[in-house]
C-alpha cells in the first residue's frame, strides 16, 4: 500500500478501511496487439500527442475546486507515508516503454514515487489518490517545493533544508550521482531549514486549497521530517521500526530501471522540468479518496470523459490486497471498469511476498512490480470473484523479456 507491506496496515471504520498508498504494477500476458483500440466498452482511442497542451491550465481557484469535487471524507491510515518502501519500483519502466504507454491520464497511489512513472509516461493529466487527507497535504507540499526550485539541485536543497548552491543554474546539467553526493554531504542549519519551511509555506497558500493552522502544521511537520532525516528516512508505520528491506529516500532516488539506468524522476533534468511544468499547470492533482469508495475512481472516470482523455497508468500498489480482505474488491472491479481506457493502459501493482515469491521477482528485491493491461482485468469474468490477493497477482501480468 501506498508502499506499505501488509504487516503495517491498520483498518480504520467504515469509509476508513482502505488504504493509503501506492500499489505497484502488473503486466498482461496478453498482447497488446490482439485488443483493437475502441473496441470495448469503455475504451476509446489514444491522442497522439505526449505532452501536455498549455491551454489545458487550471487556474489556482479551478484546482481547488476539481480537489474538492473529486475528493471525499479522509479515512484512516497508521502512517504518514512520507516515501515508498518499495524497492523495485522502477522495474515496470522498461515494460511501459516496450507497450508504449503514452500520454493521456495518470491515476496512482502514495507519495513521490508517482512522478517517476510520470516523467516516463508524460501524462497531460494525473490524479494522485488516497484514503488520508494528509497524504493531500504531501502533495501540496512536494507541489510547493517544485514551484519553488529551479532545477533538481534547488528542489533537493529546498527539500532537504540544504544551502540552495550559490551556482545553482550550473547543476542543472550534474549527473544524479552527484547531485545525490553533494545532498548527502551538505549540512543542515536551524538558518536553512527554517528558509526552506518558509519557502513552502509561502507558496501552498498560493494553491487555492483552504488550509487551516493544523494543515499548515501538518505540511510543516511533514518537511521538518525529511529536513531532520535527509537522505536517511525510511518508511515508517505506527509502533513498528522500519524493516530491513525499507529503501532509504537516497537509495530510492537513485534506483535502477530493469536495464540498469538510473530513472527516479530525479535522474534525468528534462524529466524534472517536465514535472514542474505539470504542477505549474495546475494538472497533478491530489484528492481524498478510496479506491472501492463511491466516488474516487468512478468521479475521476467522469472527469476523464469530460476531457475526452484515457487512463494510462492506475499505480495501485497494494491497495488491492487489503480491499480483498476486506470484502469490497468487487465494488473496486466495477470502479475500475469505468476508467476510460485504451489497449495499452495498464495497472502497476506491489508484490510484498519476498525475495523470488513470483514469477516476475527480481534477485535482490524483496517486492515485486507487476503490470497489467486493464483491458484484461476488466474482461477477465474471474476477477471479481478472487480470494487472495496471491491470486490475483499470478492470474495475468506481463512478462519481463
Amino acid at each position: 500500500m501506498l508502499g506499505a507491506g501488509a504487516d503495517v496496515w491498520r483498518r480504520a471504520p467504515q469509509v476508513g478501511r482502505q488504504l493509503a498508498g501506492a500499489l505497484l504494477l502488473a503486466l498482461t500476458l496478453l498482447p497488446v496487439k490482439s485488443h483493437s483500440l475502441g473496441a470495448q466498452a469503455g475504451t476509446v482511442p489514444p491522442r497522439a500527442s505526449t505532452a501536455p497542451a498549455t491551454n489545458d491550465s487550471l487556474t489556482a481557484r479551478e484546482f481547488a475546486a476539481l480537489v474538492d469535487r473529486l475528493s471525499a471524507p479522509s479515512g484512516y491510515f497508521d502512517t504518514d507515508n512520507l516515501i515508498s518502501n518499495e524497492s523495485s519500483y522502477l522495474h515496470p519502466l522498461t515494460i511501459l516503454d516496450r507497450l508504449g504507454v503514452r500520454g493521456g491520464a495518470y491515476v496512482g497511489v502514495g507519495p513521490d514515487q508517482n512522478y517517476s512513472y510520470m516523467a516516463r509516461v508524460r501524462p497531460r493529466i494525473a490524479f494522485l489518490v488516497d484514503i488520508r487527507r494528509d497524504n493531500m497535504l504531501h502533495h501540496l507540499l512536494l507541489k510547493a517545493l517544485f514551484a519553488a526550485s529551479r532545477n533538481r539541485a534547488e528542489y533537493l536543497a529546498l527539500w532537504l533544508g540544504k544551502p540552495v548552491p550559490a551556482d545553482v543554474a550550473s547543476w542543472s546539467d550534474r549527473e544524479l550521482e552527484a547531485l545525490v553526493t553533494w545532498a548527502g554531504s551538505a549540512r543542515v542549519t536551524t538558518e536553512t531549514g527554517d528558509a526552506a519551511v518558509r519557502a513552502v509555506r509561502e507558496r501552498v497558500t498560493r494553491f487555492g486549497i483552504p488550509l487551516s493552522e493544523a494543515d499548515l502544521s501538518t505540511i510543516e511537520r511533514f518537511h521538518r521530517t525529511f529536513i531532520g532525516q535527509g537522505l536517511r528516512l525510511q518508511f515508517t508505520s505506527a509502533g513498528r521500526s522500519p524493516r530491513d528491506y525499507y529503501p532509504t529516500l537516497g537509495e530510492l532516488i537513485t534506483q535502477r530501471d530493469l536495464v540498469g539506468q538510473r530513472a527516479s524522476y530525479l535522474a534525468r533534468e528534462a524529466d524534472f522540468q517536465f514535472l514542474k511544468g505539470l504542477h505549474a499547470r495546475n494538472l497533478v492533482v491530489p484528492i481524498v479518496g478510496d479506491l472501492a469508495g463511491p466516488k474516487a475512481l468512478n468521479a475521476i472516470a467522469a472527469e476523464l470523459r469530460r476531457r475526452g482523455e484515457v487512463v494510462s497508468v492506475l499505480y495501485t500498489s497494494n491497495v488491492e490486497d487489503y480491499l480483498i480482505r476486506d470484502g469490497r474488491f468487487p465494488y473496486y472491479a466495477d470502479a475500475l471498469a469505468t476508467l476510460p481506457r485504451n489497449a495499452r493502459s495498464v495497472i502497476i501493482r506491489s508484490w510484498f511476498g519476498g525475495p523470488m515469491s513470483h514469477p516476475a521477482s527480481v534477485q535482490g528485491y524483496y517486492t515485486t512490480q507487476l503490470v497489467q493491461t486493464m483491458e484484461s482485468f476488466v474482461t477477465d469474468p474471474a476477477v471479481p470473484n478472487v480470494r487472495t490477493y496471491r491470486e490475483l497477482v499470478n492470474r495475468r501480468y506481463v512478462e519481463r523479456e
